[in-house]
């Protein structure tokens, strides 16, 4: 797990007890968690499958909806940095054959987005 215990250490990580923790009942059999990040309310979960995005909704927080997507179904991705100006950083993840990125996500200074984007090539690229 060379990549991965490398990058454990950042501030917008998640360790893997907490994740397991709060998301155990999301894994299939022979599954396991490798890492996480948290941005500000959601959760991005590598799997040795598959990404799983915890996206919580709604001003309370009480609803929350859990994408799943195979590293295999992902076509294409993109990183964008924040700039001097912009705090905040970008992440796109094309799903398919979809001429739009399916997602979108907004990183704080908090995440390093090039380990996120290091770990999802690692996944898509195999």
């Amino acid at each position: 797990m060379g990549i991965f215990s490398a990058i454990l250490g950042n501030a917008g990580s998640v360790s893997q007890d907490d994740l397991l923790k709060k998301y155990g009942q999301l894994l299939t059999d022979n599954e396991e968690i490798e890492m996480g990040f948290k941005l500000i309310r959601d959760t991005f979960i590598f799997t040795n499958k598959r990404l799983i995005l915890v996206d919580v909704q709604g001003i309370t927080g009480s609803k929350t909806e859990y994408k799943s997507i195979a590293y295999k179904s992902i076509t294409r991705f993109s990183v964008e940095t924040a700039g001097t100006f912009d705090l905040d950083a970008e992440l796109k993840i094309w799903v398919a054959s979809e001429t739009s990125p399916s997602i979108v996500k907004q990183f704080t200074k908090s995440v390093n987005v090039y380990d996120v984007q290091k770990v999802l090539a690692f996944h898509v690229l195999g």
